[in-house]
């Protein structure tokens, strides 16, 4: 039997980055408030931590952070809390992907589920540059779609990057949105090494990065054109067989 088009996806994916020299790094899918939200820069008020956009653990639920603060528990909202781990455990240079299930609180539909997967990239070194973010991601694309595919970069705002950018890519006469990246933003950075027990805390400003993130059933939708995101997650084994 063939393996689901999302595990192949990822599989493939992983492939391809470690060409480039990333290695694979995970967090876990429940983590808390401070990795998911705070280390990113993601403010207090911001609409995301509604309940109507994240589902929340009850608040009997919390973990210890390094710092001593006891944090609430979510799901993630997106795989961005391995970066924040990777960096509050490791040393630069860091250059990893991230895969695995995100959720959200949201109507599901044809585009969207409240249960998803998303791949992400962080490197982190001296004198990392907007070049390498789009080399990589350019090199990326055509080896998933072809060496005929376009993409191109519009400046956009997250509040973890600074500055960001929206990554489209020219797909069957027209641009479609794929992935959101940036370079790292300092405060993000400052965030994730201030605890990490290996880093001289005078040397963090050295450092800077890039990171990025993208849908990974945004891309087997376009790959395979499967028109509802939702018959991917239905169980049926007999889907997997097309694959």
């Amino acid at each position: 039997m063939s393996l689901h088009p999302i595990t192949q996806t990822i599989y493939e994916l992983i492939d391809i980055f470690k060409n480039l020299g990333f290695d694979f790094y995970n967090g876990p899918e429940i983590d808390t408030e401070w990795k998911n939200f705070d280390a990113l820069r993601v403010a207090k008020d911001h609409p995301a931590r509604d309940s109507q956009d994240t589902f929340w653990l009850p608040a009997t639920y919390k973990r210890k952070e390094k710092s001593g603060l006891m944090e609430r528990l979510l799901p993630r909202t997106h795989t961005s809390n391995s970066q924040i781990k990777c960096m509050n455990e490791n040393l630069p240079p860091i250059k990893i992907i991230s895969a695995g299930k995100v959720f959200r609180n949201e109507a599901t539909d044809a585009t969207h589920e409240a249960e998803f997967h998303q791949l992400e990239g962080l490197y982190v070194d001296k004198s990392v540059s907007m070049i390498d973010l789009k080399n990589t991601l350019t090199y990326v694309y055509k080896k998933f779609f072809g060496d005929d595919i376009k993409v191109r970069f519009r400046a956009s705002y997250f509040p973890f990057v600074k500055p960001g950018f929206e990554v489209d890519i020219y797909w069957k006469n027209r641009w479609l949105e794929v992935c959101g990246g940036g370079l790292v933003h300092p405060e993000v950075l400052e965030n994730a090494f201030k605890d990490n027990e290996k880093m001289n805390k005078d040397d963090i400003k050295k450092y800077n990065g890039f990171a990025f993130g993208m849908g990974v059933e945004r891309l087997v939708m376009l790959k395979y054109e499967i028109d509802d995101i939702r018959d991917m997650s239905t169980g049926d084994v007999r889907f997997s067989r097309w694959f």
